[in-house]
């Protein structure tokens, strides 16, 4: 068994119950550890849309990472999401965000994430689950990353601090 870090978020319809749909199919191929809390965020790149719900989970996955990705987006597109383009409104964006402490730089998957240092959006929850997680190319820790990263605290609000029966273990 590997451990990944799955970065989630959604900002169509339902955010939450859309969340909560996409981990739910994750578990029949990854045994989820811990989920963070939700957050409300401020769209980066295309603002024009809705905010979104974010959150991150660790899983425990026997899947290699290329079979990873697969599942993810056969998730994604299972779950209703069209391919509109890069950053536009969608129903559920899973990615990979770490897998063990491997490097990858493949045409369609890169681990870690190339712009986790970038966003507000994904180190929050994940600092919040994994803060010691040492990223392997920049030889920090998650919350170190954080630390350094400059952004407006009202663009990425705690909505719900826990997902309800979502992962095995109970905090």
């Amino acid at each position: 068994m590997t451990k990944a870090y799955i970065a989630f978020g959604s900002n169509i319809g339902n955010r939450e119950e859309n969340i909560n749909k996409a981990l739910e199919i994750l578990k029949q191929k990854t045994k989820i550890a811990k989920t963070s809390s939700l957050y409300e965020t401020k769209p980066m790149y295309l603002e024009n849309q809705k905010w979104f719900l974010n959150g991150a989970a660790k899983v425990d996955t026997e899947l290699k990472p290329k079979e990873l990705l697969n599942f993810l987006k056969s998730t994604e597109k299972k779950m209703g999401r069209k391919d509109v383009g890069r950053n536009a409104p969608r129903i559920i964006d899973l990615d990979i965000l770490f897998y063990g402490d491997q490097i990858l730089n493949e045409n369609d998957l890169h681990i870690p994430h190339p712009k986790i240092q970038e966003r507000a959006f994904v180190l929050v929850p994940l600092a919040e689950i994994e803060p010691n997680l040492i990223h392997p190319v920049y030889k920090k820790t998650v919350s170190k990353l954080l630390s350094e990263l400059t952004y407006h605290k009202s663009e990425i609000k705690l909505k719900k601090s826990t997902l309800d029966d979502v992962h095995e273990e109970k905090r």
